[in-house]
Order: C-alpha cells, then structure tokens, then sequence
C-alpha cells in the first residue's frame, strides 16, 4: 500500500488510450476504478481499468491483442466479468475488468468509486481498513479482499445511484 501517488490518473489515461483501438468500435467507454482512482485515497500502486463493451463476442481477439500489450487472462471474477493483469518487470501495473453493458459489476465499481470520491469520511475508513487487513493478512490475496468485501457492500448500499 502506498500513498495517493498524483500520477495515476495520467497512468490511467495513457493505458486508456492504448487499449481503445483493441476494443475498437465495441467499447462504450473505459473508466479508471479502484482506489487509485479516488484523489487522496493509499492504494496498491495498480491501476484499475473497467472497459464497458458492447458485446463479448470478440473476446478471443481481443485477448490476443492484450497479450500484445503484455497483458494476461486472469480467472474471471464472475460470469461476464473479464479479467486481465499486466506486469512490468515483474510488478502488476494494471488491473483490467471488462463487462457487456448492463452487467451489475459495472453499476457497482462506478458507485463504490464515485461514493469514495465524494464522502471523505468513508474514504479515510476504507483507508484505514485497507491498512489494517494488509498488517493482519496471513494467507493472500484472498483474505485480504474477503475482508475488505462488507465495508464496500455497505458503501454500495449507500449509493443512491444503484438499480
């Protein structure tokens, strides 16, 4: 965990705009998620992509494409929620979802994102949390976003833009 590095939005638009012409006419919009894209929130120095596409049916190219751009098929969150990572010189740098429009991760990552943007309150407690788990964490990843996963239902229930 490192302190709100003030060049990850740059990072993100960069990234952002090499991955576009992969998506070509299919992508809706790229967002930049995650905590790195909260002003002021301490993140994993890795920056979080949501593509929302039109259709998936493209997928298999566009994996080959990714690769191209050094990225690899992580295990998919859930069904219709695509992931790849990208490392450079063994670090992970990028986290990228993709999602069909409409599919719920879409509502839920947007909202988390722009609930920590506006409530700073709940921004430094989501902070804090994050913190404390990564000190206690014993065995991964998966502990680690276990715990962090009733702190940001709750914030998602919060939000009174969700469906």
């Amino acid at each position: 965990m490192t302190d709100y590095d003030q060049s990850w939005p740059r990072l993100f638009s960069e990234e952002a705009g090499r991955l576009r012409s992969v998506f070509g006419d299919a992508c809706i919009n790229i967002h930049h998620v995650g905590s790195t894209a909260v002003e002021g929130l301490a993140a994993k120095p890795e920056i979080d992509i949501l593509v929302v596409v039109s259709n998936a049916c493209s997928l298999d190219n566009w994996q080959a494409e990714l690769t191209g751009l050094g990225y690899r098929r992580g295990n998919d969150l859930m069904e219709g929620h695509h992931f790849f990572k990208r490392d450079v010189g063994g670090i992970r740098t990028h986290k990228l979802h993709v999602c069909v429009s409409g599919h719920s991760q879409i509502t839920r990552m947007l909202g988390i994102r722009d609930h920590l943007r506006s409530n700073s309150g709940d921004s430094r407690a989501y902070a804090e949390l994050k913190l404390r788990l990564e000190k206690e964490n014993s065995t991964g990843i998966a502990e680690y976003l276990a715990g962090k996963a009733p702190f940001l239902d709750e914030l998602y229930r919060k939000d009174p833009k969700k469906g």
